[in-house]
């Protein structure tokens, strides 16, 4: 499925502030479970959090991708964030991150997932597309910039 997809305006947090590797979970955790019926909000913080114990999603560049696929989700859904100040994600690069795309599939899309994360760190992987996303001023504008930067590059 397309990145493009994933992503509604309602999933776009523009300049949060966070503070912390764990509140930003908890805040994508309660934006994601929103959208799913019968979701909790604390299953998925719990599976984000899982994920991240085994090694930092923090890809480099300033960049974090948290996913997981969790039993309950009956679609993939993605949450795009900035933050006001970047925090520490233990990334690769020990760079502090300030964009971050959470991923969120049903526990049985294990092929899916693995292609929505691999284009994600691709179109990550462009500096021109994270710098226009992170000087997006408001959630509309960063929207409209992931779905431009999306359908151009992935």
């Amino acid at each position: 499925m397309p990145i493009s997809e994933l992503l509604t305006e309602s999933l776009t947090l523009c300049h949060i502030d966070a503070g912390s590797k764990k509140r930003v979970l908890e805040i994508a955790s309660e934006a994601l479970a929103a959208e799913i019926d019968k979701l909790e909000v604390e299953d998925v913080f719990s599976a984000l959090l899982n994920r991240e114990r085994l090694g930092s999603t923090g890809i480099g560049d300033g960049v974090a991708i948290p996913h997981c696929r969790l039993a309950g989700c009956n679609r993939a859904l993605a949450l795009l964030v900035t933050l006001k100040e970047p925090i520490d994600f233990n990334a690769i690069d020990n760079r502090p991150v300030d964009l971050l795309c959470c991923l969120l599939v049903p526990e049985d899309a294990a092929t899916e997932h693995l292609q929505t994360l691999a284009g994600l760190a691709e179109l990550f992987s462009q500096s021109e597309i994270r710098e226009t996303l992170r000087s997006a001023a408001d959630a509309a504008t960063l929207y409209s910039r992931f779905l431009n930067a999306a359908r151009q590059g992935a």
